[in-house]
């Protein structure tokens, strides 16, 4: 893995003594827990300009029934007050620490916390989440069942305070499916727990925007480490709260895929449903209008199967409002219309695809 960006400053507890760039082969750390009782843990959070959310994520961590023995904050470039609030968290309480990195993205400020960290286990979170408090004790629990154990998922449940929300949930989220010990969603890289060892072998996190905890993840299963779940362990997730800014995520993430080279997971399947619909358009322009209803009714099929999957406790008139229905429909349009904006731009921006391509062919060693 390539050298993490270099560490301007580390406030609160006892500053990180290297003053050189950060390698995340370093040796490791010895835990400082006893190996008797439960492990010691550091819960490792990337943050960037977040003043507006930090202070419901600093409360939810303060309030855990099993608190983290450390809180790494790796702040990556924030302007808005983010590291000012944190300074002040860090005065308050002796487990918290601000590492200051410079635009460091938030696999890299994983890695940079993960290289700062004392203890042998890292819970991972993000800025904009709420924890449950016994998320912490619940993915222990599940970690110390199985001394195999290498990495333990949680689960994560959207905050659908408006029906945009709602409806955006339904759109693009995958469905709780079930597990060893209950229905899940996942896994999340924001809710989970990590022996440092197991991120030591997978390399860390790749330097990306978007998707560096699904190759994270495909590489702990590479290596053969093992899974464990924890639906118990849930933390509450922020949405998009607007169609424009749902456009802008997709339409970053879209690109950061096509540059990884992973549109085989995401793109290939979107392409493939409007391919199929292309002769239609193609037969109504040549043709009549009336062609288009096939497509349309196969879009329906397709916004009509999620609204049913997400229905959870609700009843019929719920599944059949026609508002929901048109909701859904529009939102999910404008992430496949940003998949395939990403997808052009990001084929037209080769320097970056260059960029990429080169540090996960270093990350791999060729």
């Amino acid at each position: 893995m390539e050298k993490s960006d270099r560490v301007d400053a580390v406030f609160g507890g006892e500053p990180w003594q290297r003053t050189g760039t950060y390698s995340a082969r370093a040796p490791l750390r010895p835990s400082c827990a006893d190996s008797s009782t439960e492990p010691g843990v550091s819960l490792v959070i990337p943050v960037r300009d977040e003043a507006k959310s930090i202070h419901e994520l600093i409360d939810s961590i303060r309030q855990q029934s099993r608190k983290p023995d450390e809180v790494l904050f790796v702040d990556g470039g924030s302007s808005d007050g983010t590291i000012d609030i944190l300074r002040r968290a860090c005065e308050r309480n002796s487990s918290f620490r601000l590492l200051e990195a410079r635009k460091a993205l938030p696999g890299q400020g994983r890695n940079i916390g993960v290289a700062n960290s004392l203890f042998d286990w890292i819970a991972f979170t993000d800025a904009g989440n709420r924890l449950e408090p016994d998320w912490l004790e619940q993915l222990i629990a599940v970690a110390s069942s199985d001394p195999e154990a290498g990495i333990v998922c949680g689960d994560f449940e959207p905050v659908t305070d408006s029906f945009f929300t709602e409806c955006a949930s339904i759109a693009y989220l995958p469905a709780r499916t079930p597990g060893e010990n209950g229905w899940f969603r996942g896994p999340f890289i924001a809710s989970s727990l990590v022996r440092k060892d197991v991120w030591h072998a997978a390399g860390g996190f790749p330097d990306l925007r978007a998707a560096e905890d699904l190759i994270f993840f495909e590489e702990i299963e590479r290596k053969g480490f093992k899974f464990k779940w924890a639906p118990k362990a849930s933390v509450h997730w922020e949405l998009q709260a607007t169609l424009g800014k749902t456009f802008r995520r997709f339409f970053l993430y879209s690109c950061v895929n096509v540059w990884a080279r992973r549109q085989r997971y995401w793109h290939y399947g979107i392409a493939r449903l409007y391919a199929l619909g292309l002769p239609f358009f193609i037969l109504a322009a040549w043709k009549s209008g009336w062609w288009l209803l096939v497509p349309f009714a196969g879009l329906s099929l397709r916004v009509g199967k999620n609204i049913w999957r997400g229905r959870a406790d609700h009843g019929l008139f719920w599944v059949l409002n026609p508002l929901r229905f048109a909701y859904v429909l529009v939102i999910t349009l404008t992430v496949d219309l940003a998949t395939f904006s990403g997808w052009l731009i990001a084929l037209l921006k080769r320097r970056e695809a260059a960029r990429i391509k080169n540090h996960m062919r270093t990350r791999r060693g060729d």
